[in-house]
């Protein structure tokens, strides 16, 4: 009898640990096979048929389509080159050059990852529509007030997330530093 009961009890606690690690690596994400440079973080196996079993079951669990591997890449942000959250009541700056692509967006989504509500209707720019420096470079103010240039709408939410989505990139499993992929920084200059 004790031997039963210590059985049931290994399983039960395996089986706690199993599901609890699961939901920790599927509501959180895991660094399997990621790509950070800077404050941008990316997995570029998502889109192929080698993506890790936890990254598999987060994308099912969000209901997410991630990029194929022959069309680009996506790199996300939750905080700054300080480390410090994406705060919607502060100014921040995403300022710099891409890595090479034929184009990319850059979308403001809030921490559940549904698009920020604002009264512009404004969620994101394209490579195609952003003002530009004389050498390339840009500079987009992510902010809840009006700012002149390319300035990006936050609605006033606590945290939120960027996503940068490069199309028709070289930049990928192989890219390893900032050197590899010049990615933009981002900085809060002031909070409200």
């Amino acid at each position: 009898m004790r031997l039963i009961l210590i059985t049931l009890t290994a399983l039960l606690l395996a089986s706690v640990v199993g599901v609890g690690a699961t939901w920790m690596t599927t509501t959180r994400g895991t660094e399997i096979g990621a790509l950070t440079i800077g404050p941008w973080t990316a997995r570029p196996r998502t889109g192929t048929a080698d993506v890790d079993p936890y990254s598999r079951a987060t994308i099912v669990r969000n209901g997410e389509l991630p990029i194929g591997t022959g069309d680009g890449v996506a790199f996300t942000a939750t905080a700054d080159e300080k480390k410090k959250a994406l705060d919607g009541r502060c100014d921040v700056i995403v300022s710099g050059v891409t890595p090479p692509a034929r184009f990319w967006t850059l979308t403001l989504y809030d921490r559940k990852g549904h698009l920020v509500a604002n009264s512009l209707q404004r969620y994101g720019f394209t490579s195609q529509e952003i003002l530009r420096g004389s050498d390339g470079s840009f500079e987009i103010r992510i902010a809840s007030r009006s700012r002149a240039g390319n300035w990006l709408p936050t609605g006033g939410i606590e945290r939120y997330a960027l996503m940068l989505r490069l199309y028709d990139t070289p930049v990928g499993v192989a890219t390893r530093t900032q050197r590899d992929a010049p990615m933009p920084t981002i900085k809060t200059v002031g909070c409200s």
